[in-house]
């Protein structure tokens, strides 16, 4: 595992949207495992703003999303966000996105995430995995208690992850209680995983996931068996290190 620690949030911002641009510089066709949440919303305008100023070609690149509220109003969807921060301000091509389901239950799962991870497999893999960090060590949907083998499926969401949310819903009754999320197994298939950082909120699970105990209390923790994981965080994610 490789750590970079920078000064300050926006250290952290310009340095993940700078490897994100200069990957895609280097593969116009790259295969982007993307994810959603308040720390992937400045990388996301950074990234924007570099691209549109660089003229950089993104009509090649193919994008698989980690996880999706199950969720009957679109408008609160990941997918939303990500049209809203990413895929319309750069005009990707809608055949080029891929998303998981959000409309889902028990009886048609196993079939919509076998079907999600053929077509990621179809393109040979994920290339490059964006992740966030959740502050109980969650990394997609994949809660404490998930397993390194786990792999796409429906997820009971932890309360306290509802809580952290809910001020996007209006409240924690209005909060998704479960979501479709790639497994541990399908996030350490891609070939390269950054994981991105900041603010002593999330010092206590950077922490964890990466000095402590690898265990399947804290997800994230697995990061640390991929060959090619990076995690990129501010001094304030740092705090408890000890190394």
């Amino acid at each position: 595992m490789k750590l970079i620690i920078l000064n300050n949030k926006e250290d952290v911002v310009k340095k993940s949207a700078l490897m994100l641009f200069e990957e895609i510089k280097k593969n116009p066709s790259i295969v982007l495992g993307l994810a959603t949440g308040n720390t992937m919303k400045p990388i996301y305008k950074k990234f924007v703003a570099l691209a549109q100023k660089n003229k950089l070609d993104v009509s090649k690149i193919i994008t698989f999303n980690a996880d999706e509220y199950i969720i009957d109003d679109k408008n609160k969807s990941m997918r939303y966000f990500m049209d809203r921060f990413l895929f319309k301000p750069l005009k990707i091509r809608k055949n080029n996105i891929h998303f998981p389901e959000h409309k889902v239950n028990g009886r048609n799962a196993k079939r919509i995430c076998k079907k999600y991870e053929d077509k990621i497999m179809e393109f040979g893999g994920i290339d490059f995995q964006l992740l966030g960090v959740g502050r109980n060590g969650h990394i997609a949907f994949n809660e404490p208690g998930s397993n390194i083998k786990s792999k796409c499926r429906i997820v009971n969401l932890h309360k306290a992850t509802r809580e952290n949310m809910s001020r996007n819903f209006k409240g924690l009754k209005k909060t998704p209680e479960k979501a479709l999320t790639l497994g541990i197994k399908n996030i350490l298939e891609a070939k390269k995983i950054i994981l991105v950082a900041f603010g002593f909120r999330k010092a206590e699970a950077i922490k964890k996931a990466g000095e402590e105990l690898i265990t399947k209390k804290v997800p994230a923790s697995f990061l640390r068996k991929h060959k090619n994981v990076t995690f990129i965080i501010d001094k304030e994610a740092g705090s408890l290190l000890k190394k």
